[in-house]
């Protein structure tokens, strides 16, 4: 099992991940909007005034985001 600052790590990377994709790329596409929601729940429940967030819900919105963007569930299966 991961700890918790391996596991926000993680998510720091798959954002990273999107980030870099998403500002590479010239044109939009349909499921932008889905990769945009999903990370901004994420932000959402992060910075949560009371530090009373869900790491699980962290990691799946972001990874929810990063197999939109890479289509590619390898990339984002690291915690069990």
């Amino acid at each position: 099992m991961q700890t918790k600052e391996m596991r926000l790590r993680r998510i720091q990377h798959l954002a990273h991940d999107i980030m870099d994709e998403m500002n590479a790329r010239k044109e939009k596409r349909q499921f932008d909007t889905l990769i945009i929601d999903n990370l901004a729940r994420a932000i959402g429940d992060l910075s949560d005034p009371l530090g009373d967030y869900s790491l699980d819900y962290i990691e799946e919105k972001v990874e929810n985001a990063h197999f939109l963007l890479f289509k590619n569930k390898k990339k984002i299966q690291f915690h069990s």
